[in-house]
């Protein structure tokens, strides 16, 4: 089904900058809304119930996929993450672009559903680098640095699978470059075709 909102799907290994670049998007454009995930993993930091995610327990999380509540799902680093297809809908059928932050797993996942969606993968520069992102956070102990590492080598495999790529070397380049396609995205014919409907009717274009 075609919505007149836009879709925007970003998934990176841990330590590539994905939030810290749709944060700045969302602040610099106003249209493009988030997509809040169900997850079984506690808060972190100053993440809130309902803004960062929904944080739900593992039996509110199966109650969930039995009820087919999720356009995807998936086990990332050991917790269970989730996306409201209901959600997504009605914001994208209401005109708004909507981004989401997912694994590569969902992303592809969500493709199969919405098959208008713009998949977007953030490579770090170098491993060198992602590893001292990870450690400069100082969210995660040692061992689990080298999980996300040993889990970043899988991710970054799957990034031919994306539509569009962007190296977050600079962190002003990588913003630049994501409204680029944000922006692009927008005026594909398809989108605007779907968005400015009324206009398209009135020039009798198909």
């Amino acid at each position: 089904m075609d919505y007149p909102g836009n879709l925007f799907v970003v998934a990176a290994p841990s330590g590539a900058g994905k939030s810290s670049l749709v944060k700045a998007l969302m602040e610099l454009d106003a249209r493009v809304q988030p997509s809040v995930s169900h997850t079984t993993r506690a808060p972190r930091g100053q993440e809130k119930h309902g803004r960062e995610y929904f944080f739900v327990s593992q039996q509110e999380f199966d109650a969930m996929i039995l009820g087919s509540a999720f356009v995807e799902w998936a086990n990332v680093h050991g917790f269970r993450y989730g996306t409201s297809k209901k959600a997504i809908e009605e914001r994208i059928a209401q005109g708004a672009d909507v981004i989401l932050e997912i694994d590569f797993q969902g992303a592809l996942q969500i493709k199969k559903t919405f098959a208008n969606a713009v998949l977007i993968f953030i490579l770090p520069p170098s491993w060198d680098e992602l590893r001292s992102r990870l450690e400069r956070r100082g969210e995660d102990s040692p061992e689990a640095i080298e999980l996300r590492l040993k889990n970043a080598e899988l991710e970054v495999a799957q990034a031919h699978e994306f539509d569009f790529v962007i190296i977050n070397e600079l962190f002003e380049r990588a913003l630049f470059d994501l409204k680029a396609i944000v922006h692009a995205q927008r005026l594909k014919f398809s989108a605007q075709r779907r968005a400015r409907a009324d206009t398209f009717q009135t020039l009798h274009i198909a």
